[in-house]
């Protein structure tokens, strides 16, 4: 042990070495399997944008892609090139592919391809955000699992490789500080090179739970879409018990394409115990605690748990499973036989019917497609949340996107069944979908900054539902603020032209490091440059970032920004304000005359607290307005 402690102090002192710091082990935002929904943002939107630059590419740093994978898609195949695969592996790990190796690339570039779905029930068009994007993939995902030194060496071999966008959906149990922080450490390499990094949030699904939160990362939580897939239970009673399949299920969905051609016998699996194990603890259907004699033949009724074990029962000879909800945890529903996830209410119905029967039959009927369902989107109940609890004044995650119930490449080595693609929820389906828009909105402004593209998917972001309503969280309609979803559900058409720009340089990134209390000694290492921090150092709520947050409001404060005018010929923004709860907002100035393209102005937001006392954070909004684009900021406010 003395040894390798000497080895690593002596590297530290080298002049080749950057840090040292311990190598740990991060996971994959590991995907939630669920359906599938279309938000009307996304519905309407043909988007057959041909890039201004076709060799625009896109990094994905995740578990890798299956070689012939887009052979399944003639078009995709024509049009999209995979031109990098590189296994990034810093020490003997098994090699190993789970259904997310190949789940999120295949979702940025596809080209329209008809008749693409999972089992037949997303029986419509898929699209893939960025047709004539290429791709370059790092797999450094080992067993879901991946070393700190793999992520920084892949991180180092796509800046290297020239991409243009980097995207990973892998994050940590327990946030660090962006020092020994390898996402935050290799995207600040990225951003210094013109290269914006989206990241997934997390699937933690409480507050202060939302992970990679750098200011230089787009942050990215997932939201639902309009579409539903609805199934059906036809009970003995000739009751027909529908279920509307939502974002109820983590890692796991009860998507089945698969019917029952007449009714069976149906057990609750707490009545089919395994000798020595209680009721309770057959009820989740864990491994070896159902007795198969009493299950062979039958519909079993199993409740969720974290080891949900599908294949025991399914082994065990039942016909088909029932599943309540809705609180699923890491569970797989890749079912060989007809399978349902059914929430509280559907369930308290069940159960009434098979205590009323003495041999009670159901039938599990197949899962249809509903589209143009509202209210829409929803956030996801997994999705993490803020406050940022490494700087708070930073508003994360940033952005929303559909990462619920999305149609995804698959790995066949997956699973016996050997499906090419699967129906899956999580962040990290959301974070390809702001992937792929950033690299569309960077092939039509490639001068455009990193800060400059996350400025512009922030800033046009909704807070409203397709019924004009504020976004509500799944599964029971609950309010939701800026620490769910950020600036809002992006909407990639408005984000082509925002009007606006709030944007930053790595200078303004170490005024930022340094307003948080880092010393230049420690910059120095990390960036490979002279560093001098500024005296007094600039708050960390003044870096020039597109949502404003104070985590610590004692008084009278202010807050600058400066904005940057991409639009044609002059024009006036007006400011307006949505007052936060117990304090007053005053912008100045509160107009802002542009005339040229370029041209930069900047302005300063008072904050007045006028109630007295300590309360949580509230929250507002600053939108500036000229009658055509409407450059909205967030605003959360914590007193102290």
């Amino acid at each position: 042990m003395q040894s390798r402690l000497i080895t690593w102090q002596r590297n530290r002192k080298r002049e080749s070495v950057v840090s040292v710091f311990e190598s740990k082990i991060n996971h994959a935002h590991t995907t939630f399997m669920g359906f599938l929904r279309t938000s009307t943002l996304f519905a309407n939107l043909t988007l057959a944008i041909e890039f201004q630059n076709p060799m625009l590419i896109i990094g994905v740093i995740d578990s890798g892609n299956l070689s012939g994978l887009a052979s399944t898609m003639k078009d995709m195949k024509k049009r999209m090139d995979l031109l990098n695969l590189r296994m990034v592996l810093s020490h003997d790990q098994p090699v190993t592919l789970k259904g997310m190796a190949a789940t999120q690339p295949p979702q940025r570039p596809v080209r329209l391809c008809q008749m693409l779905a999972s089992w037949d029930v997303a029986t419509r068009h898929c699209k893939g955000w960025c047709p004539s994007a290429r791709l370059a993939i790092y797999k450094t995902l080992w067993f879901d699992r991946a070393s700190d030194a793999d992520l920084l060496m892949a991180f180092d071999d796509a800046i290297s490789d020239g991409v243009d966008i980097i995207s990973i959906s892998i994050g940590f149990s327990i946030q660090r500080n962006f020092l020994v922080d390898p996402i935050a450490i290799g995207a600040l390499h990225a951003f210094r090179k013109g290269i914006l990094v989206s990241a997934s949030a997390g699937n933690d699904g409480s507050p202060y739970t939302a992970g990679n939160l750098a200011p230089w990362i787009l942050t990215v939580a997932a939201s639902s879409m309009d579409r539903e897939f609805n199934a059906n239970i036809y009970l003995g009673n000739s009751e027909l018990l529908k279920v509307t399949l939502q974002s109820i299920a983590i890692e796991g969905f009860s998507l089945s394409p698969l019917k029952m051609e007449k009714s069976y016998g149906v057990i609750d699996a707490s009545a089919a115990a395994a000798s020595g194990v209680s009721s309770n603890d057959a009820s989740f259907c864990e491994n070896n605690t159902l007795d198969p004699a009493l299950i062979e033949g039958k519909i079993v009724v199993c409740k969720v748990a974290a080891s949900f074990q599908r294949t025991f029962v399914e082994q065990a000879g039942a016909v088909g499973i029932i599943v309540i909800g809705p609180l699923a945890t890491d569970i797989n529903f890749m079912l060989t036989i007809p399978s349902i996830l059914i929430g509280k209410e559907e369930a308290e119905e069940l159960k009434a019917y098979l205590k009323t029967k003495r041999y009670p039959v159901a039938q599990i009927l197949s899962t249809t497609t509903v589209l143009n369902t509202r209210p829409a989107p929803k956030m996801a109940e997994f999705s993490s949340m803020g406050p940022n609890i490494i700087t708070p004044d930073i508003i994360k995650p940033d952005i929303t996107a559909p990462g619920v119930n999305i149609l995804a490449a698959w790995s066949p080595l997956a699973t016996k069944e050997n499906y090419d693609y699967n129906i899956v929820s999580g962040t990290s389906m959301a974070c390809p979908h702001v992937s792929a828009i950033a690299a569309i909105i960077k092939s039509c402004h490639p001068s455009w900054s990193p800060s400059a593209i996350q400025s512009a998917m922030m800033t046009t972001a909704t807070v409203l539902d397709n019924t004009g309503r504020p976004i509500l969280k799944d599964p029971n309609g609950s309010p939701t603020t800026p620490f769910d979803y950020g600036s809002g559900h992006v909407n990639p058409v408005a984000a082509l032209y925002p009007g606006l720009i709030y944007d930053f340089d790595s200078n303004d990134i170490i005024d930022y490091l340094c307003g948080t209390g880092v010393r230049p000694e420690q910059l120095e290492p990390l960036l490979g440059v002279p560093v001098t921090c500024k005296y007094p150092p600039i708050a960390a709520y003044n870096l020039n970032y597109p949502s404003i947050g104070i985590a610590s409001l004692s008084g009278n404060m202010s807050v600058h920004r400066t904005l940057t005018y991409y639009g044609k010929g002059p024009t006036i923004y007006i400011a307006n304000v949505e007052q936060p709860e117990g304090v007053k907002i005053v912008v100045k100035p509160h107009k802002l005359n542009f005339k040229n393209y370029g041209e930069k102005m900047s302005f300063k937001v008072d904050f007045i607290p006028h109630n007295d006392g300590s309360f949580m954070f509230v929250t507002g909004a600053l939108t500036w307005d000229n009658g055509l684009h409407k450059v909205r900021s967030p605003i959360a406010l914590n007193f102290v």
